[in-house]
């Protein structure tokens, strides 16, 4: 039992460093990672060579695929601002709507969800970020509301592979787990949008005026994914939802233009002198041309996902296969060489660069300049990997889930989201929280008499949260916003939110255990 308390230390410790001391997310993680490894070492008995190559196996996965493809977002966003294209984009969205709180919903929920959908590991914050920035939002509630966006699609991000993942641990159906998953996640999807908004506008008061359209920017999300995970499964879920979403906010956006905006929410006024203005000319690129690598971006992920199976199969065998931890509890870890996002997404900001007449020794600075911004970055997303990988392979992170369903018994639904959100904030992956825990979901659904396929939901649902609270999730917006050692100011502006969504989920997990769907 003392053990099972002592296992939340890492945790608490970087909560606490973070949130409390307000150390820069690279020393919060690395101090973790040194008291993550001393105490398995000491009290886990776990043998050095274990904890060090579980150290290292962190390392790895967090260069790839993840740290790979937010410097990849990342330099594609870059390069669209020194080549301009980033100006006709900033023109297109603006003639959608110069209201900040549309934006951020066309911008950050729509096209936020669909960046989760298609690729993940934090393109969906970092890209949208980064243009609400360079639209003129200030980089901090820029950043919440891009991170609000991302909890509950990362259930079905990267075309459904946590769900998918949890399938595969836990046994369970895919089309009934997807659609129960949903069905939990139906008051966050529309709760969301509002709580954006809010954010990013100032207040409660950012909602007058906005009601409307902020309420069809979630529900033109949430239906389509009920319909498509009742019928088709997880893969296509937030790819459809955030589709239909972005075109109702769209439309509901252009049928609101001859409204007067706000000064206060007036994008048109707080927007930064763009490359083309200070040149004192109109930019000559075409909107196809400045859109094209994120239209790429689409293409690409579309072609090579399991949608296209022939092109995944045959992309599929150019991977390797390590066994890096020599922990008796570590798998293999595998690495894809093209059929990963980071990589496709440096190919379509390649060829894009070379559409906006970008030169090589543009792209090579662009990606140097991108790779400086990132270093701190870098250093936190690895640290807090290792951490994930030391804990799980000493048993740390299973006796720490165990106390909870010890203490807790026929309560456990009630505390069954908060195990998630932990697993979360730990791995900073919905797909890592999966393996982590769903088999404890259900496990413990089992032992108490209730449906696993409402507890296995119950831990998208909490991972969901616990990835928007994770060192990892941080570092990449402050990243993306140049706010890098400034991960206390974004941790503390979205812990509250994150509070009040965990506290709801709770008590949906719980009190609707007995009526859950499947």
């Amino acid at each position: 039992m003392l053990l099972s308390v002592i296992a939340l230390v890492p945790i608490v410790w970087l909560i606490i460093a973070l949130a409390v001391f307000k150390l820069p997310g690279h020393i919060a993680c690395l101090s973790a990672l040194a008291i993550a490894a001393v105490l398995a070492l000491l009290l886990w008995h776990m043998p050095v060579l274990d904890c060090v190559t579980s150290a290292l196996e962190g390392f790895a996965a967090a260069l790839w695929p993840i740290i790979l493809v937010i410097i990849a977002a990342i330099f594609t966003y870059n390069l669209s601002l020194k080549t301009g294209a980033m100006d006709v984009i900033k023109g297109m969205l603006t003639s959608v709507s110069a209201d900040r709180r549309v934006l951020i919903l066309l911008i950050g929920w729509s096209f936020g969800g669909f960046l989760e959908g298609m690729a993940g590991f934090g393109t969906a914050i970092a890209i949208p970020a980064g243009i609400l920035v360079g639209l003129g939002m200030n980089p901090v509630p820029a950043c919440l509301s891009c991170m609000l966006a991302n909890s509950f699609p990362t259930a079905f991000g990267s075309v459904g592979i946590p769900t998918v993942t949890l399938t595969n641990v836990t046994g369970l159906e895919p089309i009934p787990l997807a659609f129960t998953t949903v069905v939990q996640m139906v008051p966050f999807m529309i709760l969301v949008p509002f709580l954006m908004v809010i954010v990013g506008g100032g207040g409660v008061k950012a909602l007058k005026g906005v009601v409307g359209i902020t309420l069809v920017a979630g529900i033109s999300f949430v239906l389509p994914e009920l319909v498509v995970s009742y019928f088709v499964g997880p893969e296509l879920t937030v790819i459809v939802g955030s589709v239909v979403s972005l075109a109702c906010v769209v439309l509901m956006g252009r049928l609101r233009r001859n409204k007067p905006v706000p000064a206060e929410y007036d994008m048109r006024a707080s927007a930064p002198k763009t490359l083309s203005q200070e040149k004192g000319n109109k930019p000559a690129m075409g909107a196809l041309t400045a859109w094209l690598p994120f239209i790429l971006i689409f293409v690409f992920l579309l072609l090579t996902s399991k949608l296209v199976a022939p092109v995944n199969t045959f992309l599929a065998q150019f991977s390797s296969t390590f066994q890096i931890s020599t922990s008796p509890n570590a798998g293999t870890t595998s690495f894809s060489w093209i059929n990963t996002p980071g990589v496709l997404i440096f190919i379509a900001a390649i060829i894009g660069g070379i559409a906006q007449k970008a030169s090589g020794k543009l792209m090579w600075q662009t990606f140097v300049a991108t790779l400086k911004q990132l270093v701190k970055t870098v250093i936190t997303i690895m640290s807090v990997l290792a951490v994930a990988k030391i804990m799980t392979y000493s048993g740390m992170i299973a006796d720490m889930a165990n106390l909870f369903v010890t203490l807790t018994g026929q309560f456990y639904p009630f505390v069954s989201p908060i195990i998630a959100t932990i697993g979360a904030f730990v791995t900073g992956s919905g797909t890592n929280t999966e393996v982590l825990l769903g088999g404890l979901q259900t496990e413990a659904a089992s032992a108490i008499g209730v449906s696993q396929f409402w507890l296995a939901a119950a831990n998208s649902t909490g991972a969901g949260i616990g990835k928007i609270l994770s060192p990892q999730c941080i570092a990449t917006a402050v990243a993306a916003v140049g706010m890098t050692g400034q991960d206390s100011v974004l941790l503390k502006g979205i812990f509250k939110w994150a509070m009040l969504m965990l506290v709801i989920a709770c008590l949906i997990v719980g009190l609707l255990i007995g009526i859950s769907p499947a």
